[in-house]
C-alpha cells in the first residue's frame, strides 16, 4: 500500500513499518546539501531553479533546495526555519566583500579562502567570570519579530498540503555549540574543566535565549509541525568531546530542561542531532525525551556497530541518517553507495524506526551522482517487507 510521505514518516516515528524507509535530505543544515552538489543534481535532473542559500546565509554555504529537486530526491520531510533578524541580514548583505560575517550574537565567520568561511570570531574568548557574561553588550534580541514573521504561513502551507512531514528547525539553538561560537572550542572546553561554575552559567544563559526564541517559534507553528530539530555536536571520530560524567553534570540538565520546555508546548517529536561517537550517551538521550537521533555517524567508534545500535536502542529511539559522508559518499562508486544504503537498511530498517539520509550536510566533495544513487537505492532496497 502506497503512503504519503507524511504518513510514511509518522508510521516510522511510531516504530512501525511503512511502505518504504523514509528519506530525510535537504531539510536543514544538518540534513542539507552544499551549493556545489546541489547545482550538480539540478544539472543532471534538468531542473531549472535559482541558487538560494538556506537561512539567506551565503557564508553557511548550504543550499535552499527547491521543490522540484526535493521531489527528485524523494525527500519525505519539508522544513520550516527561522531567520536572523532583518537588521543582521541587511548588515551582512551590505558589508564590504570579504569582511567578517557577524551574527546576532556577536560571533561570526572569517573567509579562509575565497568563498569559504570558517567560525573565527569569538567575542567571549577570554571570559572566565560570570561578571563578564553579565557585562557582555551584544546578547541577542530573541523577541525580534523578523526572526519568525514567515513561520506561521510556511507551516500552514505545508499542513494544508498534508503531503510531507514538517520538521521545524530554529538555527543554532544549541547551548554547547553556541558556547563554542562565543568562546572558541578550545577555550570553552578548558573552562568546563577549570571553571565549571562559569561554564554552567554560560550554558544556562545561552539556553535562556534559546528558550525565548523556541517559545516564539512554537507559538507561530501551532499544531502545524511533526518534528522539532535540536542538538549539540558532542562526539568525535573515536570518542566524546567531553566525558559522560561531565555531560551529565553540566549539559544534560540543560538539554533535559529544553526538551521539557518544548514538549510542554507541542506534541511534535524531538529530533536530536549530534555528530561523532555518542554511543555512551544514547541511553541519556532516551531518558531526557529524545525521540529521533541523527546522524548515526557510521564511521565513528561504536556508532559503526549498527546491529548493536538496533538491538540495544531500536525500540526506544528512531535512527535518522546512517549513510557515511566520510568515505562512501565522497569517494565511493555509485555501486558502493547503493550497497552501503542496502547494508544500513538491512541492519536498521526491520520493524521500522529508521529514516535514511547522509551523515550530516552533503559537502562539496560529494559527486551529485552519488547523492542520486543514495536516494534511488532507498527506493530500490527500502520497500517493506524488506528483502534480505
Amino acid at each position: 500500500m502506497s503512503m504519503t510521505s507524511r504518513d510514511r514518516v509518522l508510521t516510522v516515528l511510531n516504530h512501525e513499518e511503512p511502505d518504504r524507509v523514509p528519506i530525510v535530505i535537504g531539510v536543514s543544515n544538518a540534513t542539507g546539501i552544499k551549493m556545489q552538489p546541489y547545482q550538480g543534481i539540478k544539472r543532471i535532473a534538468g531542473i531549472n531553479a535559482p541558487d538560494k542559500f538556506l537561512y539567506q546565509w551565503p557564508e553557511l554555504g548550504t543550499a535552499e533546495v527547491d521543490e522540484a529537486t526535493m521531489a527528485r530526491l524523494h525527500s519525505d520531510v519539508r522544513g520550516v526555519l527561522d531567520l536572523e533578524p532583518v537588521a543582521t541580514r541587511r548588515r551582512n548583505q551590505n558589508r564590504a566583500p570579504h569582511d567578517d560575517c557577524i551574527d546576532s550574537w556577536g560571533s561570526g565567520q572569517v573567509e579562509v579562502n575565497p568563498g569559504y568561511w570558517f567560525p573565527g570570531i569569538h567575542p567571549l574568548i577570554d571570559a572566565t567570570t560570570i561578571e563578564e557574561l553579565e557585562n557582555y553588550p551584544h546578547w541577542p534580541d530573541m523577541s525580534d519579530p523578523s526572526r519568525v514573521a514567515h513561520v506561521a504561513d510556511d507551516a500552514r502551507r505545508l499542513a494544508v498540503q498534508n503531503e510531507y512531514a514538517i520538521m521545524a528547525t530554529p538555527w543554532l539553538l544549541f547551548p554547547f555549540e553556541r558556547a563554542h561560537a562565543m568562546q572558541g572550542m578550545e577555550a570553552f572546553l578548558l573552562n568546563m574543566a577549570m571553571y565549571p561554575d562559569f561554564a554552567r552559567a554560560l550554558l544556562e544563559k545561552i539556553a535562556g535565549y534559546c528558550k525565548t526564541l523556541m517559545g516564539r517559534f512554537l507559538d507561530e507553528l501551532g499544531d502545524n509541525v511533526d518534528i522539532i530539530k535540536i542538538g549539540d555536536d558532542l562526539g568525535t571520530q573515536e570518542s566524546l568531546m567531553i566525558s559522560p560524567q561531565m555531560y551529565r553534570d553540566l549539559l544534560m540538565p540543560i538539554h533535559a530542561d529544553f526538551i521539557d520546555f518544548i514538549k510542554a508546548r507541542t506534541s511534535a517529536k524531538i529530533f536530536f542531532h549530534s555528530c561523532g561517537d555518542v554511543f555512551p550517551l544514547i541511553e541519556d538521550f532516551i531518558d531526557i525525551g529524545v525521540d529521533i537521533l541523527n546522524p548515526i555517524q557510521t564511521s565513528s567508534g561504536k556508532m559503526s556497530n549498527l546491529a548493536a545500535l538496533k538491538k540495544r536502542f531500536g525500540r526506544n529511539i528512531v535512527f535518522c541518517g546512517g549513510i557515511d559522508s566520510h568515505r562512501v559518499l565522497p569517494y565511493g562508486s555509485v555501486e558502493e553507495v547503493r550497497q552501503e544504503v542496502r547494508r544500513v537498511i538491512d541492519l536498521l530498517g526491520p520493524g521500522g524506526g529508521t529514516m535514511i539520509g547522509a551523515v550530516h550536510t552533503v559537502m562539496n566533495d560529494v559527486p551529485p551522482e552519488n547523492i542520486l544513487a543514495m536516494v534511488d537505492a532507498v527506493e530500490e532496497f527500502g520497500r517493506y517487507p524488506l528483502r534480505h
